[in-house]
């Protein structure tokens, strides 16, 4: 089908630049013709009149001939007489020079003003034949790209096949479960009676009112607020105002072009009076904007009243009966045009240019109109009674209005059924118009004006009948607020005392909302919660790490407190021994020993506050005096142990500082770790229900592609009707042509023969 798709559109562009050259060269071929008939008619008429004048001639010399052989007398008078017919046949003969002479610069310049459109008609071929090359090489990329489609589809038939497999064996499953559900369901169902059956009791037993017994006091409950449904009612009303205002522009289109074509066709009323009927009809059609421009406003009122705030059942939509009541003046409207208007079409049928086939248009244009006034009288009846409810809620019951939905529905697609009808009947007939001889160029955008508003009717009439089809479901669920098992609608005094209430109800607890102070905005406390979850700080570890370095601080400031007392201890310790030296020294004589006790007594003293120094900061000290490095120098085995000692006091006291360093840097890597892990099972905890949000929406994509094939096999059919209808649509072209073909042909042949003929004369 593509293949021949792609041939068959080259074959219209050929026929189609076929025609429309056959029908200018039709057109020019006519304009000749036309003028070679006139001259050939006033030929003939002269002919007539000079084959008049020469018998008239030959009778006078057939008399005088006679005359002169009898009387010779007479010879002169005869002479005479050839001398003037003489001198006649000289003028008639100049007369023909002149005349033939014309005849021969006329032939010459239709001839050059022939050449001239067949120069032009050439280079026009010409240019057709560059344009049908890039079509053809258009089409060519076109037929690529369809094979490039076919593979791909090829490809996701294979995946969809392996995928259909996979569903069947799910089918299967999901068959077992079923069974095991069944089997739950009913167990369940068996419970749940049992606890209906002690509720119903209990309920007969110990509750003593019921509020909702009585319907007329039931109906001044105010509902409960939807939201969701306000705002799906208010972006309905909003599409159908949309489309009754593309109906409402559409309808002023076409009112405003038919009266224009009346003012031209059959009759110009720049060159003529049109009819008596034509007058009044389009007085009429004058009017039109004051009976269709309050649809609209009816429609925009309907929409306005639609709000968050309202409950919006039949009962409630108060405006409706005001939109009913302008399609109602509408209807008026269109009853009162309609006689006019087929007495028009009547009138157009029995003018001289009406033919057969326009005869036959118009007065299937005739049935056309009939049923479009009849589509919208029918739509009335069910907009009013849609509008009873808010007015009238005892004209018809509740449980009706699903079929009033419906045949509203059924009228809808029945409007555009009509619209369609027209617009195909519509474009027949301004095809046979634009071919008449006599249309004007301002007849011809009339009818394209009309065409196009036509088009733009039949559009709108097609989703309108489209969107109420899908939205008539959501409507017979939404008629009205009352309890589901009532028969009627609700009073509109009651609606309006639930409305009242409904705002009250809204004032007082807008007035006990209090404000509240601000806070950080959603989007920033998101931020902070990621931020908060995937760093390793956390609030926790934190803790932890400052539990931790409090207790060693605890621990060290222990540690402190008891080597500032064992330092004060040896302090006191080396005081009393300084004294008892002192002692010692003074019982002596010889200054130079004491001088050396007190020097001895000065290295005693600082050895001992390094000690204590030592023991308090962990480190290890070296004894630089110069009185130790005198006695180490003096007493060798008192220096090596000295010595010894202070190697292996500083040795440990270099290990110590290594591992209590080491023991920090472990209890930091252990905390960090330990946030680290938990940060990550957070993410883990995050990253799992990502995980399954991604799987919900792999679940809706597989339903979208499923949903997506379903469109294109729709697609492919409707292709496929459009082929076959372009197919029928290229047969009757074909049969036209051939028909214009075989006219073309005729004419070349009169023509022939006229320009033979007008040679020989």
């Amino acid at each position: 089908l593509r293949a021949q798709n792609q041939v068959l559109k080259k074959g219209v562009v050929d026929e189609q630049a076929n025609s429309a050259a056959l029908k200018e060269q039709l057109k020019m071929k006519e304009q000749s013709l036309r003028k070679l008939q006139q001259e050939m008619d006033s030929l003939t008429f002269r002919n007539l009149q000079l084959a008049k004048r020469v018998e008239l001639l030959q009778d006078e010399l057939a008399l005088s001939e006679p005359r002169g052989k009898k009387n010779k007398k007479s010879g002169e008078s005869s002479s005479q007489l050839s001398q003037e017919q003489k001198s006649v046949f000289d003028e008639d003969l100049q007369k023909k020079i002149e005349e033939n002479e014309r005849l021969h610069i006329q032939f010459f310049e239709a001839d050059e003003q022939h050449k001239h459109v067949e120069a032009e008609l050439r280079s026009r071929l010409a240019t057709l034949e560059t344009e049908a090359a890039h079509h053809q090489a258009v089409v060519d990329g076109l037929t690529q790209k369809y094979m490039e489609t076919i593979e791909k589809l090829q490809n996701d038939k294979a995946k969809l096949e392996v995928k259909s497999q996979t569903l069947e064996k799910e089918a299967k499953e999901c068959r077992l479960r079923t069974e095991e559900c069944q089997l739950q369901l009913k167990n369940l169902h068996e419970d749940l009676s049992g606890r209906l059956e002690e509720s119903l009791s209990i309920i007969n037993e110990k509750v003593p009112f019921n509020d909702t017994r009585y319907s007329q006091y039931n109906a001044l409950n105010v509902p409960l607020h939807n939201r969701r449904h306000q705002l799906k009612m208010r972006d309905i009303a909003g599409q159908a105002l949309a489309f009754v205002q593309d109906l409402v522009t559409a309808l002023l289109n076409f009112h405003t072009y038919t009266e224009q074509r009346i003012q031209i066709f059959p009759v110009d009323s720049a060159i003529d009076t049109i009819s008596p009927l034509n007058q009044k009809f389009s007085q009429y059609l004058h009017e039109n904007a004051s009976y269709v421009r309050p649809l609209e406003e009816g429609m925009l009122h309907l929409f306005e009243s639609i709000t968050e705030d309202t409950v919006t059942v039949l009962e409630t939509t108060v405006k409706l009966k005001t939109f009913s009541e302008h399609l109602t003046s509408y209807i008026c409207f269109l009853r009162k045009i309609l006689p006019y208007q087929l007495k028009s079409l009547e009138e157009e049928c029995e003018s001289s240019l009406c033919t057969s086939a326009l005869r036959a248009r118009n007065l299937e244009l005739s049935q056309d109109m009939r049923r479009m006034t009849a589509v919208f009288e029918k739509l009335q009846t069910y907009v009013a009674l849609l509008a009873l409810p808010s007015t009238q809620p005892d004209g018809l019951l509740r449980t009706n209005y699903s079929s009033v939905l419906t045949n509203v529905g059924a009228a809808l697609h029945g409007f555009h059924d009509v619209m369609k009808d027209i617009s195909k009947h519509y474009s027949q007939k301004a095809t046979i118009e634009h071919e008449l001889p006599t249309a004007t160029q301002k007849l011809i955008t009339t009818n394209d004006c009309i065409l196009s508003s036509v088009v733009a009717l039949t559009n709108g009439a097609g989703k309108m009948a489209s969107f109420f089809s899908n939205n008539v479901d959501y409507f017979i669920a939404s008629l009205s607020y009352g309890p589901r098992a009532a028969s009627r609608f609700i009073s509109p005094l009651s609606a309006a005392c639930m409305l009242q209430y409904k705002k009250k109800a809204a004032a007082y607890m807008k007035a006990l909302r209090k404000t509240l102070p601000e806070s950080v905005p959603y989007e920033e406390a998101l931020a902070d919660r990621r931020v908060l979850l995937s760093s390793t700080e956390s609030r926790e570890g934190l803790a932890q790490q400052v539990q931790q370095s409090l207790e060693k601080i605890s621990k060290l400031e222990q540690e402190k407190e008891h080597w500032m007392l064992e330092a004060q201890l040896a302090k006191i310790k080396l005081e009393k021994e300084n004294q008892r030296i002192v002692d010692k020294l003074k019982s002596t004589s010889s200054g130079q020993l004491a001088g050396l006790a007190q020097e001895s007594a000065v290295m005693v003293t600082t050895a001992v506050q390094d000690e204590a120094m030592a023991k308090a900061s962990l480190e290890p000290v070296q004894n630089t005096g110069l009185v130790g490095i005198l006695t180490r120098t003096s007493d060798s085995k008192v220096q090596d142990a000295e010595s010894r000692e202070d190697l292996i006091k500083n040795h440990y006291m270099a290990r110590v500082v290594e591992l209590t360093s080491q023991l920090q840097l472990a209890d930091s890597k252990s905390v960090h770790f330990s946030a680290e892990c938990r940060a990550l099972s957070k993410r883990l905890a995050l990253a799992e229900k990502s995980k399954e949000t991604l799987a919900e929406e792999m679940k809706v994509a597989s339903q979208n592609i499923s949903r997506l094939q379903d469109e294109l096999t729709t697609t492919k059919r409707s292709y496929e009707d459009q082929l076959s209808m372009m197919s029928d649509h290229l047969c009757s072209m074909n049969e036209t042509l051939s028909k214009q073909r075989e006219e073309i042909d005729t004419l070349k042949m009169s023509s022939k023969g006229n320009s033979k003929k007008n040679k020989s004369r």
